[in-house]
């Protein structure tokens, strides 16, 4: 209970000190990063530089949800431009994520978990598109501009959320490892988590806990799960994001978007060339991940069998502490936050003020 104290008052210290002189998730917490954002670039050239490549009633916000909705879930029927996104780029899906050890200080190029089409290079690929220095080496994918800022205003949500960059590694015995090859991920010694999408958490637990530790006023959570458990993946996605907003009395990312920057949030300051800040940003991440699995353990294993293709696969129990949802709501909360300010300083970086 110390160590999730400890977790708590780090994302404590983030969410009330005086700002800095610089500056995978769901639906609303992407439209938070990029509300956020908006915000931060009212008035300046990248604001202009954005609305050139969206669409009338296009916002930042609204797009940071594109590259989710490509995939054909929960947007409405796929547009013409979305079908042709998706044709080009069949392995769209994995460009969300990457699956570093969560035990590990730093991102590297071709270690376990990494790999050519993951979200540090597909950023990488896009902010240099964004800049006007791509190269057909570097932008395989032939991003077009339009589609380079869709990704970014996605991907930059996508690389604050711990999961998505820090990944559980299991052991025949139930252990949680780190993988020294890609080879040793055999799933016969050590397992994937799938970036905690095989480890599955007592839905009804969490729900109960989490509306036990609300505030009182905050708004009632809306709607229940009726599903038994749900995968750590998905609460980090989600249902934090719903206990973060509850927790800053915030409704709407419009309304989390005011409250975070009324705050003054020191948020870390990127260097470099802002190619590079995708490998800085998975690695706070990173040590943003160690945190999330801080104090949670396995329990039983279980075989599961995939409806789609039939294969079977392992999953397991996870145990987390009874006051879980305080210190992980803070966290999201504080990476939400991030995402925003990161996502301005990107896009002022690559079109500065003249």
């Amino acid at each position: 209970m110390k160590r999730l104290a400890c977790m708590l008052a780090l994302a404590g210290v983030f969410a009330t000190t005086a700002p800095s002189s610089a500056l995978a998730w769901g639906n609303d917490g992407h439209r938070a990063v990029g509300a956020i954002a908006a915000k931060l670039l009212k008035g300046s050239v990248a604001e202009q530089r954005i609305a050139a490549l969206l669409l009338p009633g296009e916002t930042l916000e609204s797009i940071a949800v594109w590259a989710d909705c490509v995939k054909g879930t929960w947007c409405g029927p796929q547009t013409p431009e979305m079908q042709a996104y998706v044709a080009a780029n069949p392995k769209h899906s994995e460009y969300h994520y990457t699956d570093v050890p969560f035990q590990l200080g730093a991102y590297h190029d071709h270690a376990p978990g990494t790999f050519d089409d993951d979200i540090v290079h597909t950023l990488k690929s896009a902010i240099l598109v964004l800049q006007g220095k791509d190269t057909p080496a570097t932008n395989p994918h032939k991003f077009t501009p339009r589609q380079a800022l869709l990704i970014v205003a996605h991907l930059a949500g996508d690389i604050h959320q711990p999961l998505h960059v820090g990944a559980a590694f299991v052991s025949k015995d139930g252990r949680f490892v780190v993988p020294k090859t890609h080879a040793e991920i055999d799933e016969l010694n050590i397992f994937d988590s799938r970036g905690g999408n095989n480890l599955l958490l007592d839905d009804a637990f969490i729900a109960s806990i989490g509306n036990k530790h609300i505030p009182p006023g905050a708004p009632a959570k809306s709607g229940a799960s009726a599903a038994k458990t749900k995968p750590f993946h998905s609460y980090w996605d989600t249902t934090v994001v719903d206990y973060a907003f509850r927790r800053s009395s915030t409704r709407t990312p419009e309304q989390f978007a005011q409250y975070a920057i009324d705050r003054k949030p020191a948020v870390p300051v990127n260097s470099g060339d802002a190619a590079t800040w995708p490998y800085q940003w998975a690695n706070d991440s990173l040590a943003v991940s160690k945190l999330a699995h801080m104090d949670v353990t396995l329990g039983a294993a279980t075989t599961q069998t995939s409806k789609s293709s039939g294969t079977s696969y392992q999953v397991w129990a996870l145990n987390v502490p009874d006051d879980y949802p305080v210190p992980s709501s803070a966290l999201a909360r504080q990476q939400l936050i991030k995402g925003g300010y990161n996502l301005a300083a990107l896009l002022k970086e690559i079109w500065p003020e003249a």
